[in-house]
């Protein structure tokens, strides 16, 4: 039997285009999540900034065919604890549905009801 060489599954998945879907969203957080100072000047680590309810915003970088107030390179606000990180390409994202988000901002300007109001 000849020796070929195996590839491990998440480098064979780099190679191949990610399409989401259903009602999924794939956004990048910012790199700021490391320590913050409160509004009185004290220095919150990294590690206590989880446990508390501070919404994040994240940039979309892709949405399902479902997905109908979201698109590209817009700006979401979601809970820290939303969605399920992965990681494409070497790079970490996360990965939530439409209704998980809590607001959008975007430069269109177009303010519609949301879908899960």
């Amino acid at each position: 039997m000849a020796n070929r060489s195996i590839r491990s599954v998440p480098e064979r998945a780099a190679a191949k285009a990610v399409t989401m879907m259903s009602d999924r969203v794939l956004v990048r957080r910012p790199d700021d999540e490391g320590e913050r100072r409160s509004k009185g000047g004290l220095l919150i680590p990294a590690t206590a900034a989880t446990v508390s309810k501070r919404g994040q915003w994240a940039t979309v970088v892709a949405v399902g065919p479902n997905v109908r107030n979201v698109e590209p390179e817009d700006e979401v606000l979601l809970l820290p604890d939303a969605g399920i990180e992965v990681e494409i390409r070497d790079e970490e994202y996360l990965l939530v549905r439409e209704r998980e988000i809590h607001a959008v901002a975007n430069e269109r300007g177009d303010p519609k009801t949301g879908l899960y109001l």
